[in-house]
């Protein structure tokens, strides 16, 4: 992994900087969970992304309240519209928090089952180019 490799918090951070309401970050959240779910399904299962996800609430429901009714509302696979109603009704200073929590969570936690390195060539693109739809693919060698 290369070492200027994004973190969460840098790659939702531009929110802040610029003008945007709550739902327009609940908006990119939902795109971003949208990518790794695309991205993560083939792998691991839409049942691996629903528990990775799930957990992730979990441990961060507790610092953050407003992913509680998230973590409640996390019925399906693949269903993130719990998160987004979350999301878009607080401060989008708060939203913006809450979604780099359960991003980091869920990075750290896909890390330590995948390690680091292929965890980046999975989902880096969210860090990198949040916005982009694009996983990264794998090239020959």
């Amino acid at each position: 992994m290369p070492s200027e490799a994004l973190t969460p918090p840098a790659a939702l951070g531009h929110l802040n900087d610029q003008a945007v309401d709550a739902p327009q970050v609940a908006a990119v959240v939902l795109a971003l969970w949208q990518q790794i779910d695309a991205a993560l399904s083939p792998i691991v299962g839409q049942r691996g992304v629903a528990a990775l996800y799930k957990r992730s609430l979990y441990l961060t429901r507790a610092a953050h309240p407003c992913l509680s009714a998230a973590y409640e509302g996390a019925l399906q696979p693949g269903d993130f519209n719990a998160l987004h109603r979350a999301l878009a009704a607080i401060a989008s200073t708060e939203a913006t928090a809450a979604a780099t929590a359960l991003l980091s969570a869920f990075h750290d936690l896909l890390s330590q089952l995948i390690g680091a390195s292929l965890t980046e060539r999975m989902i880096g693109f969210v860090w990198h180019n949040p916005l982009s739809g694009q996983a990264v693919q794998d090239t020959p060698q």
